[in-house]
């Protein structure tokens, strides 16, 4: 641990001139050039009341006074310092020394009492005995703080470990609030954060909120999005802001929350607010829990996007650089719940491009591979950012479109059947190529309610629109025909 610089003010109290000064000089000079002190500084004061009154302005160490003044008296001026200034040690000068008044004196708190005329040599000594027991005081407390400190740092960092066996983002949020609310022994929190990973961009995790409330903060954080993500990197204790704003909107009164923000490197972030409910924050502790909890939920985030990326490598096609059929399975399964939740539809298109193995016969794997890659571009600008596209195998690709109803489907199909039959695409130096793709769709609920149904469907119908003369879109619907 570094030691603090020891700096001493001194404020020496007398109504003879002569005297304060004579006790100024001999500090100076018997301390000024003390290796133990770095910096100090004497101020005079002509009475207890002037002292009173730089003490307010500025805190003192030490106050060295005389016993007999006009108006404060030396032990009146100890009495109103032990109330008013308990951490400035106080030494008594007198030339009318006796027991009682000396007795009287150290039993008021002070260190020492020293009679005039003073002595040099035995004002410094007494100083420096002050000065150094007042050092070691806080020398022990600051010992004291910091291994309190590495105990709170120990305690929490334990349950943070929690956090790093987390995979996925909207797990660590939760994780994090329960952490934080046992660490402050609180009973409710928040948290908003973006989800990189999913559609729906913005989560949010609650604990500790009756059901009509979580319902009406879901309402106006996640869906309204009356409270920005992105804010100051520092944790702070707020009494006023947006948040105060949506919490008294949902009937939760709370006079301050305590706001840490985390993210991870890439897209990942989230605010964490923890709720005062009535008992003040401590300012010494509870930040620094903060702190810690913060930092390692950061980590946290951190590695969940490193697994996400190397999840996403794994369900990356080489060739096109499409999500291949692995990806799409699962995705399929998550909007396939999506839409049973929210009562939408959801359609399938298979594709297959005609007689594209003419095309490697005669040009070779590599103009056939570079083709496919062409036609993964001329596919994602015809769908939407929120839309999965994915190479299924070989010359088949497949689109799942949310949100989106047979009769739009068969238009998206119908759009991407002519801009494939209208590019050209290149074949190196063979020149050119022309394409034209089969489709087949497919929709939930009319078609299929399962995964596997809405495949198979889709792909018979792409196999009908080859069997009657390729290069057209045809329907699950038709298959019933």
């Amino acid at each position: 641990m570094i030691r603090e610089p020891r700096r001493a003010r001194i404020v020496v109290v007398d109504d003879n001139r002569f005297d304060r000064e004579l006790v100024r000089d001999a500090l100076e000079t018997e301390l000024g050039s003390s290796a133990l002190l770095e910096e100090l500084s004497v101020e005079c004061c002509e009475s207890g009341e002037t002292a009173l009154a730089s003490l307010d302005v500025e805190p003192a160490d030490l106050v060295i006074s005389d016993l007999t003044m006009p108006g404060l008296s030396g032990l009146e001026l100890l009495e109103r310092i032990n109330r008013e200034h308990p951490e400035t040690d106080f030494v008594l000068l007198t030339a009318n020394a006796s027991l009682d008044s000396a007795v009287a004196a150290l039993r008021r708190r002070a260190f020492d009492y020293l009679r005039k005329p003073i002595q040099p040599g035995e004002l410094a000594h007494a100083v420096q005995r002050t000065l150094t027991q007042r050092w070691l005081v806080r020398e022990n407390d600051r010992l004291a703080r910091a291994v309190e400190r590495l105990r709170l740092l120990r305690e929490t960092a334990d349950e943070c470990l929690a956090l790093t066996g987390c995979l996925e983002a909207g797990e660590v949020y939760p994780k994090a609030l329960q952490i934080l609310l046992d660490a402050m022994t609180r009973r409710r929190a928040l948290a908003l954060f973006r989800r990189s990973s999913e559609l729906l961009s913005d989560g949010i995790a609650l604990r500790g909120f009756a059901e009509r409330e979580a319902h009406q903060l879901r309402r106006l954080l996640v869906e309204e999005k009356r409270v920005p993500i992105e804010r100051s990197p520092d944790i702070e204790i707020e009494a006023a802001g947006p948040i105060h704003e949506v919490l008294r909107e949902a009937g939760i009164d709370t006079a301050r929350v305590l706001a840490i923000p985390v993210r991870g490197l890439e897209a990942e972030a989230g605010v964490l607010w923890i709720l005062e409910d009535g008992r003040p924050f401590d300012r010494s502790r509870d930040p620094e829990r903060a702190e810690i909890v913060a930092e390692h939920a950061n980590l946290a985030l951190v590695n969940c996007e490193r697994y996400v990326r190397a999840k996403e490598r794994a369900f990356i096609d080489d060739v096109t650089e499409l999500y291949n059929a692995r990806y799409l399975h699962e995705a399929m399964q998550r909007e396939l719940q999506r839409a049973a939740r929210y009562g939408s539809n959801l359609s399938v298109l298979f594709l297959d491009l005609d007689r594209f193995k003419r095309v490697n016969d005669r040009h070779g794997h590599l103009v056939g591979s570079r083709a496919l890659h062409q036609l993964g571009h001329v596919l994602a600008d015809c769908v939407r950012q929120i839309d999965t596209l994915s190479r299924y195998g070989g010359d088949e690709f497949t689109i799942l479109l949310v949100d989106t109803g047979l009769e739009s489907a068969v238009q998206v199909a119908e759009r991407i059947r002519k801009t494939v039959e209208d590019h050209v695409f290149e074949a190196g130096r063979d020149g050119t190529l022309h394409l034209t793709v089969s489709i087949g769709v497919a929709t939930y609920p009319i078609h299929g309610r399962s995964r596997e149904a809405l495949l198979d469907l889709s792909d018979k119908a792409m196999y009908r629109a080859k069997s009657i003369g390729r290069n057209r879109v045809c329907t699950a619907t038709e298959l019933e025909l």
